[in-house]
């Protein structure tokens, strides 16, 4: 029997938003077209024009609620403030749908299956890759980003860690999170949106269940996706401060939940050269079998202790590794 409206648990979506109409429209669309509908959903606009306010007046839903970002926040903390805990509508699930991506009908509906029939407050769902978002050559990839990273079923916090050593970790838009979850998913810390992923994934502190089926869409759009600070740092720079923050990380996580056979542990579905690589890189080991050749290992080695030498990071990193470091 279907289950009526009003006996449905509310769910909060935040979507933030810049100069992009005809994707925010077709994002917004994606929620309406939910199997779930008991859902609201806030629009962050960072446009000082306002751009995004025209889309959801004509979208006509009163499920989504237009705010105006003023001051600009730029795309990071516009990002990172839609994992806040601040819980306005008192709801209790919630999820961060960019105004690019998308989510595939049974999106809400199986996340919360998955969290009823699991036990688990996080679900970090599989998405598919929309390539040449945007354009008249549109396409959808055949398979998810996760089929090659993760087995399905629940992690423990430790382990999930290590997926750091292989990969970025969560991806925003597959992050689908309850009211009773214990971890801090906003992070706080002045860095790049890339970064931000990297240590959402480190915050985790509890267990997060990977579900591979894919039901949202993950835009690849390049350079026109808006991923600065508003700061005028070169690319260099940028590139080797980022390396830096995800080494230490990568060092951290390690130390915390590193397990003899991580090379050949099947709790991953990484290949061993990838798993091999993040350990090197990183400077935790040379250790590594037959994974990587004797060239690959001081090619990487050599990588790696450029990165430490030349990167710099600054100590609100240190202070949250320190502070999630003893939450699990």
């Amino acid at each position: 029997m279907k289950m009526l409206q009003t006996q449905q648990p509310l769910v909060h979506i935040r979507t933030p938003t810049y100069k992009r109409g005809d994707a925010l429209r077709r994002c917004l669309q994606s929620m309406v077209d939910q199997t779930w509908q008991n859902w609201v959903c806030d629009v962050y606009d960072d446009d000082p024009a306002q751009s995004g306010r025209k889309v959801v007046q004509g979208l006509g839903d009163a499920r989504v609620h237009y705010n105006a970002n003023v001051p600009q926040k730029f795309a990071s903390r516009n990002i990172d403030a839609c994992f806040s805990r601040d819980n306005p509508h008192d709801a209790q699930y919630f999820c961060v749908v960019e105004d690019d991506n998308l989510i595939l009908p049974d999106f809400i509906r199986d996340n919360i299956r998955i969290c009823n029939d699991h036990n688990v407050q996080i679900v970090f769902r599989n998405q598919l890759i929309e390539y040449a978002s945007g354009t008249d050559h549109a396409r959808l990839s055949e398979t998810g980003i996760l089929e090659e990273k993760y087995r399905e079923g629940t992690y423990d916090p430790a382990t999930f860690r290590l997926s750091l050593l292989a990969d970025i970790g969560v991806s925003n838009g597959g992050l689908f999170w309850g009211s009773d979850a214990v971890t801090d998913l906003e992070i706080g810390v002045d860095c790049t949106a890339t970064l931000q992923e990297y240590m959402r994934t480190y915050a985790i502190t509890e267990p997060i269940y990977v579900a591979l089926h894919p039901l949202a869409i993950w835009a690849e759009n390049g350079k026109d996706t808006t991923r600065d600070l508003g700061n005028a740092t070169s690319y260099l720079r940028r590139e080797l401060d980022l390396k830096r923050a995800i080494q230490k990380l990568q060092r951290n996580a390690w130390r915390r939940g590193h397990t003899a056979d991580f090379i050949k542990t099947d709790r991953f579905a990484f290949d061993p050269e990838k798993r091999a690589t993040g350990l090197v890189k990183a400077l935790i080991s040379l250790n590594t079998g037959n994974a990587l050749g004797l060239y690959q290992k001081l090619r990487l080695l050599a990588r790696g202790l450029l990165i430490q030498t030349v990167g710099r990071t600054d100590d609100s990193l240190d202070h949250f590794i320190e502070r999630h470091n003893g939450q699990i």
